[in-house]
């Protein structure tokens, strides 16, 4: 997975097995941890068996595969493809705090806004919870789906948990009491990939879709409050057959005061930028649109409301993109760019190879088929098959009807 993010004034990038973390602000040496050099699960742990059908002689290929930030910024978590969940503080200084394991692979981490627990969604559905204070103590299964969760986020308040899964629910929870399901939020037809909660409007929840839908609810009922298809906004489709292709929101960020969402669909070399009010019916508005010159991997905006772009590019790995005159402007000459990028190109190269995995949403969109217009052309098939026996079994007797006639008739008598 590549990704970027903030934690305080360190900028963090992942890419293939390992994570770097380079200060914005000043002139520190770049934190750089590799997963295939980490700690190797012991072979007494209580999980001997491997949970996901193999022995427990199976190792993954040490990709980091998710990782949160907390509220604060103080705190970093990373799982990988090896199933270790790592515990890194970040000030005043980089250092691992523990290496525990995950049951399954993972696919979502969120710290509670106490900073207290840390919630790791996996790929079977279920939910564990992993104690920050108590760094060494093993994970507790939470709560679980019956479909691979894609997603996780907490309430600002750390009352609900909200989960999304493969099978295009929003489950709304209660944190404490997650058997207590507060409301679901149901509309996308496809999986659900990303949820965001907006610092400003701290009740109302962002989802994309591999529907290409950005739906904006009012979690606590359920309730949608608005709908749009990233497809019709996309002014560069050339044709109805382009709209119809399958686009997926992957990435849904906003700005640290919750006025500006940005939005990301996957292989799409575009940014969506909205922003939000509580004025209208139409509380989600879009503001502008970014033209990339090549598929960004991912985006995320700093604490100063700047946008970072991790980009598939060589030569340009990094841009940012500073809201200038009410309009989003790449801005080249930055410091802070500039150190980054300088400390990120040696590693270039394991990025590249990380990008020569295939689409991570591939696998996820379901296949939909007209049950009713195949059965009729197979009940219509089945019809002039027997038709055509009938009518051949019909000649067939008439012929040995004239047979016997004929045969009587020549016979010669005794």
């Amino acid at each position: 997975m590549s990704a970027v993010g903030f934690c305080g004034n360190w900028i963090i990038i992942t890419c293939d097995k390992k994570l770097f973390a380079v200060h914005t602000k000043e002139a520190r040496d770049p934190f750089v941890f590799d997963c295939s050099t980490a700690e190797k699960k012991p072979k007494n742990t209580k999980d001997e068996k491997n949970s996901d059908g193999g022995s427990s002689e199976e190792t993954g290929s040490d990709k980091v595969l998710a990782f949160a930030v907390s509220p604060s910024g103080k705190l970093l978590a990373l799982t990988d493809d090896n199933k270790r969940l790592v515990l890194f503080r970040c000030e005043p200084s980089w250092h691992y705090i523990s290496i525990r394991w995950v049951v399954r692979r993972c696919t979502s981490l969120v710290f509670t806004q106490a900073e207290e627990e840390l919630l790791v969604a996996d790929k079977s559905g279920d939910v564990y919870v992993f104690s920050v204070v108590e760094p060494q103590k093993e994970g507790e299964l939470k709560m679980g789906h019956l479909s691979m969760l894609l997603a996780l986020t907490v309430a600002l308040d750390d009352k609900y948990i909200i989960t999304a899964d493969r099978d295009e629910k929003i489950r709304v929870s209660h944190l404490r009491s997650p058997y207590n399901i507060q409301s679901f939020c149901l509309g996308h037809r496809q999986f659900v990939s990303a949820l965001q909660i907006l610092s400003a409007h701290p009740h109302w929840l962002l989802s994309g879709s591999g529907d290409g839908t950005l739906k904006l609810w009012d979690y606590e009922s359920g309730s949608e409050l608005q709908s749009l298809d990233l497809r019709q906004l996309d002014e560069t489709t050339s044709s109805e057959a382009d709209k119809d292709k399958d686009t997926t929101v992957c990435r849904i960020t906003s700005s640290s005061d919750g006025q500006y969402v940005a939005v990301q669909c996957d292989s799409v070399p575009i940014l969506q930028l909205f922003t939000l009010t509580q004025k209208g019916k139409e509380k989600l508005v879009p503001h502008s649109r970014i033209s990339l010159p090549c598929c960004p991997l991912d985006v995320n905006f700093d604490p100063e409301g700047r946008l970072w772009v991790l980009m598939d590019s060589s030569d340009a790995p990094l841009q940012i993109y500073s809201l200038t005159h009410s309009s989003w402007e790449c801005v080249v000459h930055v410091p802070e760019l500039n150190r980054v990028t300088k400390a990120f190109r040696p590693h270039w190269e394991t990025l590249e190879a990380s990008l020569r995995t295939n689409n991570r949403f591939e696998q996820l969109h379901k296949v939909t088929f007209d049950n009713v217009a195949v059965y009729l052309q197979r009940k219509q098939q089945r019809l002039e098959e027997q038709h055509l026996k009938r009518s051949g079994g019909q000649r067939a007797k008439g012929n040995k009807k004239v047979k016997k006639e004929t045969e009587s008739v020549t016979q010669p008598f005794a």
